[in-house]
């Protein structure tokens, strides 16, 4: 059954189970062609830097040790320079403490040129390979394949040992490059029962099954106790697999990425107990109640509830109690930069250091508004760069985040205490990730992760053109909603609003900044206004003759964002957003436009926003008005041709400078011809 969850397309796979007794098909190791040396491009794919020969996983328990082993080979063929990073291997390996981890054995790897007709192996020195510790939970190990260059044909492979048995190894058929062939295959022992998902777009070459009889605890394996257990060696391929290239406005890679996952969902023990591993949300309500960094942390917020109690004593409503508890939380706090929906210090220690991760601050937040008498709940999310979820049942470790829902008069606002220039019910853009689950004691339910506002950005020009050649004036530019908050993220991110203001500069070109004004740079509720004195020097009078003038100065596109001839996966603004200008001009009554962009009124389908430019002379003024509206969040693969036209007409529009000259004086081939 093919399901599509939001954004990302998940294929459940079914056991296809028929008995053959063929041995897991790698391919012999160091078995270079020269064909494969003298390979200069990938037809399929002539941009590639380098491109995937073979590629071969194998993961099953190990019945001896109990661990589980994942055997994995790949050979690669470097097409020019930019693909000899290929050559720089990194391999994430999991711990936990310092007796449980993650180890790499029989590692090999080479290099195979060619050299006067003959192939040259290098291999890699043991001496070469490091392992460099990550964090707490990963370290990293790293080695260079020698005499790499293009050309060359890289292979390495290698076993990893895990303990951690319940976390069967993921593949990914994708990568930044192309690959001609790749295939995993994984033995799933029957006492476990695993939920198989295929994500992206691309279809499998190969879906096979069989049953390997006694595949785990004949003898005196790790099961002991004469039991044994059969497994189901499961293949799956894929051939000639596009390069995955990540794109403007998309959300995380592993949504569109294809590659299959394995849940664990059920455990059958010898002693025929069954132990359900994927829960009901009604469990993961229950789990998360009572589990000491989230729901008991909650319990335990007196302090900062004492606080909350006399900031919104004698305050009868709700809303501006909300916000007061709301803005006393973001600033007794500063974020850490980690995220979590699990407290890191507790809340307690939190308040006490006024400091935390994203479970530390905004569950204090949930505590902080309930203690003010407001009807909330936390609501765990995954954010964007994580990716998506999945909705049919809970799997606690996708999530990475964690928000205040907050119910006042019938409507609810989602709040974020750990960034500052954000107004109450505005999410920042990662939270903006499709849905998210709001946990109260029972019958939690999902919500949409909407954005709170749109981003809205008015500008309002105002020129004289002087007979000393000199275009004199000001830009006044209103932000409004998430424009408002990245604009004052903007400023407050300079050591002044004067650095601020001369980095502007590089905006107007030839224009020069003379003198500027901002307004509610501190009062987010409002939108933030900037002035901004102009002059520029678009000609020179002695000079007579014609000069041609930008007159779109402000929101204008140097490229169309959409650049792919087609777009498999949705495009996500994450916030609809609107930007508009109008323009005046005067000038001296002697010249006049020899042209004038033409008017222009694009709309896209189901409303998904418009463009619209319109220049209109009167005497010697020229008013010419623009504006830009995207006005949803997610444009399927059906309407992204509609996007990139639209995008190109702007660019069309955009680049036609207008050309003045003195009246009377014809054109400048006419004058040389008089």
């Amino acid at each position: 059954m093919k399901t599509r969850i939001k954004a990302r397309t998940f294929l459940f796979l079914p056991l296809v189970i028929f008995f053959s007794t063929a041995d897991a098909q790698d391919f012999a190791y160091g078995g270079i062609s020269p064909g494969d040396l003298s390979m200069t491009r990938y037809d399929r794919d002539t941009s590639a830097s380098a491109v995937v020969l073979k590629e071969f996983g194998y993961a099953f328990i190990n019945a001896e040790t109990y661990h589980l082993n994942f055997k994995y080979h790949v050979r690669i063929k470097i097409l020019n320079k930019n693909g000899l990073k290929q050559a720089n291997i990194e391999i994430p390996l999991r711990q936990e403490g310092t007796m449980r981890y993650e180890k790499i054995e029989e590692l090999k790897a080479s290099s195979f040129n060619l050299e006067n007709g003959q192939i040259r192996e290098q291999m890699l020195d043991g001496k070469n390979i490091f392992t460099e510790d990550h964090n707490k939970y990963w370290h990293i190990q790293k080695f260079a394949i020698p005499d790499v260059r293009a050309g060359s044909v890289i292979e390495y492979s290698y076993t990893m040992d895990s303990p951690f048995i319940f976390t069967f190894h993921d593949w990914e058929f994708q990568s930044d490059i192309p690959k001609m062939q790749s295939e995993y295959w994984a033995s799933l022992p029957g006492i476990y029962v695993y939920n198989v998902t295929l994500r992206g777009f691309l279809k499998l070459n190969k879906h096979e099954s069989e049953i390997v009889k006694g595949c785990l605890g004949s003898g005196n394996g790790a099961l002991g106790g004469g039991f044994s257990a059969d497994c189901a060696l499961n293949k799956y391929a894929m051939k000639n697999i596009p390069a995955f290239v990540e794109e403007d406005y998309m959300t995380a890679r592993a949504n569109f990425l294809s590659s299959i996952h394995f849940e664990l969902s059920e455990v059958h023990h010898p002693d025929g107990r069954v132990d359900r591993v994927t829960k009901e949300w009604k469990d993961a309500e229950q789990e998360l109640r009572q589990h000491s960094e989230f729901g008991a942390q909650l319990r335990k917020a007196k302090d900062l509830a004492e606080e909350v109690k006399k900031l919104v004593a004698g305050e009868a409503d709700e809303l501006a109690r909300a916000k007061k508890v709301y803005e006393y939380v973001k600033g007794h706090y500063l974020w850490n930069d980690v995220y979590g929906m699990y407290t890191d210090l507790g809340l307690k220690k939190a308040f006490d250091e006024g400091k935390g991760n994203i479970g530390d601050i905004n569950l204090s937040l949930v505590a902080a508004l309930r203690a003010a008498g407001l009807d909330t709940q936390p609501v765990i999310l995954s954010t964007r760069a994580n990716g998506q979820v999945i909705e049919l049942h809970p799997v606690l470790s996708e999530f990475n985040y964690v928000v205040a829902k907050v119910s006042i008069g019938g409507k609810d606002y989602l709040a974020d205490a750990t960034e500052k220039y954000y107004p109450f019910g505005v999410l920042p853009r990662r939270c903006l990730n499709g849905k998210g689950r709001v946990m109260p004691e029972k019958n939690s339910y999902w919500i949409d992760l909407k954005p709170g506002d749109a981003g809205r950005t008015v500008s309002e020009l105002s020129f004289k053109l002087g007979e000393d050649g000199v275009m004199r004036g000001s830009l006044v530019t209103s932000f409004l909603g998430y424009d408002a908050i990245d604009e004052r993220e903007e400023i407050f991110s300079y050591q002044s609003q004067d650095e601020y203001v001369k980095e502007l500069k590089a905006n107007f070109h030839d224009g020069e900044i003379k003198g500027y004004e901002i307004q509610n740079l501190s009062d987010i509720e409002k939108p933030l206004m900037r002035k901004l004195d102009l002059e520029f020097h678009p000609y020179d009078p002695q000079a007579g003759g014609s000069f041609l003038f930008d007159p779109f100065i402000v929101d204008k596109y140097s490229e169309n964002p959409f650049k792919s001839a087609e777009r498999l996966y949705p495009v996500d603004f994450a916030v609809p957003f609107e930007h508009s200008s109008v323009l005046t001009l005067e000038y001296p009554a002697d010249l006049e436009i020899a042209n004038l962009p033409e008017k222009v009124g694009l709309a896209l389908p189901n409303a998904g926003g418009k463009f619209l430019c319109e220049a209109v002379v009167l005497g010697n003024k020229l008013s010419l008005s623009s504006s830009l509206a995207i006005s949803k969040t997610l444009y399927s693969s059906n309407e992204y041709h509609y996007l990139k036209e639209l995008f190109n007409r702007i660019l069309q529009t955009q680049n036609a400078e207008l050309i003045f000259k003195r009246k009377g004086a014809g054109s400048m081939a006419e004058r040389q011809q008089r």
